[in-house]
């Protein structure tokens, strides 16, 4: 798969916090809030969760989740957003990737806190860049 343009990287590297949404098993929608990492080489986003909770179950491989990334500021004028679709990696994909270290990288006190890395692997992202003009949209892939 091609690589992500680099605005959209850009973006989504001055970002730390994603809203994820997972269907659960009842086909009910279910988000969480947390911090994540890009490996922009690969077009991953790698998460640190804690074991016991709710989407636990649902950080399996081949899980398709969706989400948003918004800048911890907001201009109403100048709104600026990615929303995106990815696919949950499995454990073999994790240590391959060295998800676990590019996530302590950016995340150090993460180390002290328990919990378990999880990624996924962007299928499709839509960045809007209102700070470009009205409507602004990048599309990946295109």
């Amino acid at each position: 798969m091609k690589s992500i343009p680099k605005n959209i990287k850009e973006y989504i590297s001055a970002n730390q916090i994603a809203s994820v949404c997972f269907v659960d098993e009842n086909h009910l929608p279910y988000c969480i809030n947390c911090f994540f990492a890009i490996d922009a080489e690969r077009n991953l986003i790698i998460f640190k969760s804690s074991t016991g909770t709710r989407h636990h179950n649902h950080t399996i491989a081949k899980t398709v989740i969706a989400g948003t990334i918004l800048p911890e500021k907001i201009e109403k004028l100048k709104i600026r957003g990615a929303q995106f679709n990815a696919t949950i990696l499995s454990n073999e994909e994790l240590v391959a990737f060295n998800c676990s270290a590019n996530y302590y990288k950016q995340y150090p006190f993460a180390l002290a806190i328990p919990g378990y890395i999880w990624a996924a692997k962007f299928d499709f992202i839509k960045f809007t860049d209102n700070t470009l003009g009205f409507g602004n949209k990048t599309i990946w892939p295109s």
